[in-house]
């Protein structure tokens, strides 16, 4: 695990930058694709590593044991998908994914039909897959909204294929919307109908259809980009953002209103999007419910900036590659930023004072959003970030990418 140094060298900040493609809508697509057969055309995927993982799998039939790694959204989609696979499947992955629980989960599928048993820790990774009882007459599933959009997600992409179809009824509060939505939109691209009223989806058993689709750039990592324009030294700072659209499938998209206020313009053009400095208010208020992978980017650029803020909707940050909560509050406290932590839900950041000290190294617990959340703090002083492979979980090409407005790198 390499340590990367992080400065910056000028004061002109001007560029083109091709951004990375979606994990969230690659990973989504790539499943859809097996389960109506593997023929569509899928343009555009994301080179990240956990795209490249799911391909992996996906790729690999036969194998019983499937190791995601560290990807997440890989096992909670992947899980589902083998219970509809008919194989006897093992889902395993790093120290920290067992750890991350999916009970949530297999719970459901488990109401439905699927045979499956934990290896080891009951409600964690890894767990024993032995395919599903086409005889289950069962096609409900009443399952928290407030957890993971991810376990609704997985569930929802099995639906047409099961005899049944799939009545979701979700409860409580409905976190990261989006990306439920996003999912339900590429189904529909697919030829998958179905049916939201209220806190209900229906699915009916139908067939996927064969369809091109191509994915587009990622919403969470031009956050990054967002945040370099807003914390630069140069007034007319502009970068230009290939490959987001307008309309868009991805909840982070709501960085367009967000950064608004934190001092970044955003204008469309056919291909994607130009970012401009501006003023920024002085405090901000926002639920991240829809948008949790912004969080950390946004608590950073609100600490260097002197913003006060109001940060809520973070509960899933819990369970994520780190307790990102936890996380986020230990490495501001080194620039002498305090972050007052409200149970697992809310945070506040009260006129911060940031102060660069001589030497700093933020800490990435193993999370690709931490490394890239801080590394703009380097237009304020030499900063070091442990384990710059980090970023291969979502954005490989970043460090290279910094380098073409001014960072330095060793």
């Amino acid at each position: 695990m390499a340590t990367i140094t992080l400065g910056h060298n000028r004061q002109d900040i001007k560029q083109t930058i091709d951004l990375a493609s979606s994990k969230s809508e690659s990973n989504r697509a790539l499943v859809i694709n097996a389960l109506s057969g593997g023929s569509n055309e899928l343009g555009n995927l994301a080179n990240a590593r956990d795209t490249e993982t799911m391909i992996r799998l996906l790729n690999s039939p036969n194998e019983e044991i499937w190791d995601v790694l560290d990807a997440g959204t890989t096992m909670r989609f992947l899980t589902a998908f083998a219970t509809v696979q008919g194989t006897t499947r093992v889902m395993t992955g790093s120290t920290r994914m067992k750890e991350r629980p999916i009970a949530l989960l297999v719970d459901a599928l488990r109401s439905i039909g699927a045979d499956i048993s934990y290896e080891a820790n009951d409600g964690y990774p890894p767990m024993r897959i032995n395919g599903f009882d086409k005889e289950a007459k069962n096609n409900e599933i009443t399952i928290r909204g407030d957890v993971s959009s991810q376990y609704i997600s997985a569930l929802l992409m099995i639906a047409p294929t099961l005899p049944n179809g799939l009545v979701l009824n979700l409860t409580g509060k409905i976190g990261s919307r989006p990306y439920i939505l996003m999912t339900l939109n590429l189904m529909k691209h697919f030829g998958a109908s179905h049916i939201w009223e209220g806190n209900t989806i229906t699915v009916p058993a139908q067939q996927y259809q064969e369809n091109a689709y191509t994915i587009e750039a990622d919403w969470s990592a031009a956050s990054y980009w967002y945040s370099i324009v807003a914390l630069s030294n140069d007034g007319n700072a502009e970068i230009e953002l290939v490959g987001l659209r307008k309309v868009s499938n991805q909840g982070d998209s709501v960085l367009v209103e967000l950064m608004d206020q934190l001092g970044v313009s955003s204008t469309f053009t056919e291909t994607g999007v130009i970012l401009k400095k501006k003023e920024a208010q002085k405090s901000i208020t926002w639920d991240f419910s829809d948008c949790p992978d912004i969080a950390q980017t946004i608590s950073v650029v609100c600490a260097a900036k002197g913003i006060s803020a109001e940060l809520s909707g973070l509960e899933s940050l819990r369970i994520k590659e780190t307790d990102r909560i936890d996380a986020i509050k230990n490495e501001l406290a080194k620039f002498g930023v305090v972050v007052e932590v409200e149970g697992d839900e809310k945070i506040s950041i009260q006129n911060p004072d940031l102060q660069f000290p001589s030497e700093v190294m933020i800490n990435t617990y193993k999370d690709h959003r931490m490394a890239m959340a801080f590394a703009p703090l380097a237009f304020y002083g030499e900063l070091q970030i442990e384990d710059d492979q980090v970023v291969n979980k979502s954005y490989p090409d970043f460090w290279r990418d910094l380098s073409t407005v001014g960072f330095e790198t060793k």
